[in-house]
């Protein structure tokens, strides 16, 4: 994997937007999927990825990168990006309806303060429902390729399930039940299209060149983990998005990445449910004993 120049635009296909999943899926259950199945600790592989894919669009980009809450920078404070993003999703995948509406609210606090100046180049504001639906469409994508990597490509039946029981990952915010795409091919056509307004832009770039190299830690953990993770990145992006990072993506690095993926969902059988899913487990966990004791919830 070695740096390059942006290849010129193409049309935007799936193929183009989604990455690549062989294999057929290796049934572990008889029971319908769903998302909660998809809460492996592997999902925090793709996560800086997924961060790419949502800064894509410039409103949200923009949003984050120029964001005046400071407290939740992703760069000045990493660790406790990380645990609210992952809390979150805990959430709003496990937790109840009243649950789910805590941490709106808590998050609706610190949303009132992301918006654009007037006069700004990109207009954004955290509220937009359409910036908020592109965001949860790319947690989506980031679950259902984890969870395809680990345990092979689902068929139409299995996606439909998983995709049914995936729109609180929008709804707990300000998505509304009928913005989210009701059917899994309905998703396909949104996502083709809303990856048109995802173009990264120079300034959005340097933030995300910030991310994948790790420089807002210490450096003795950057030094260890800063191959792997832009290895990884590299391949949870689709090439579109990669592309536009500047990533050159050979044939061997994707045989690279589908052997990684395949010895990890061989020694995932084996591996405990509750241990697989400890991580989110214990998140919502705490995110229950704050809201008993009053404590913020990010």
């Amino acid at each position: 994997m070695t740096a390059a120049e942006p290849l010129p635009a193409r049309v935007l296909t799936l193929e183009r937007t989604r990455i690549p999943i062989h294999g057929a899926h290796r049934p572990f259950t008889k029971r319908p999927l769903a998302i909660t199945d998809a809460l492996d600790f592997w999902q925090f592989a793709g996560a800086a990825a997924n961060v790419v894919m949502q800064m894509a669009h410039p409103g949200v980009g923009y949003g984050v990168a120029e964001s005046r809450v400071e407290s939740g920078s992703l760069l000045k404070h990493p660790w406790k990006r990380g645990r609210t993003t992952t809390q979150y999703l805990a959430v709003a995948i496990l937790g109840t309806e009243e649950e789910r509406n805590a941490l709106r609210e808590a998050i609706n606090v610190a949303h009132r303060q992301v918006r654009s100046e007037p006069g700004a180049p990109v207009k954004y504001n955290a509220f937009d429902r359409k910036l908020q639906m592109w965001v949860a469409a790319c947690l989506f994508v980031g679950f259902e390729d984890t969870y395809q990597l680990l345990n092979g490509r689902m068929n139409d039946e299995q996606r439909e399930a998983f995709y049914a029981t995936a729109s609180t990952l929008g709804t707990t915010l300000q998505v509304t039940e009928d913005q989210w795409p009701p059917t899994r091919a309905a998703f396909d056509e949104y996502w083709v299209r809303a990856c048109q307004d995802a173009v990264l832009d120079d300034f959005v770039r340097s933030y995300l060149d910030v991310l994948i190299n790790l420089r807002m830690i210490h450096w003795y953990l950057r030094i260890p983990f800063r191959g792997l993770l832009k290895f990884l990145t590299a391949g949870f992006l689709a090439p579109h998005f990669r592309e536009q990072l500047g990533l050159r993506w050979t044939p061997a690095d994707q045989r690279r990445f589908e052997h990684l993926f395949v010895f990890v969902g061989f020694v995932n059988r084996f591996i405990p449910r509750p241990l697989r899913h400890g991580g989110s487990l214990a998140l919502m966990a705490d995110a229950r004993r704050r809201m008993r004791r009053d404590k913020p919830l990010i």
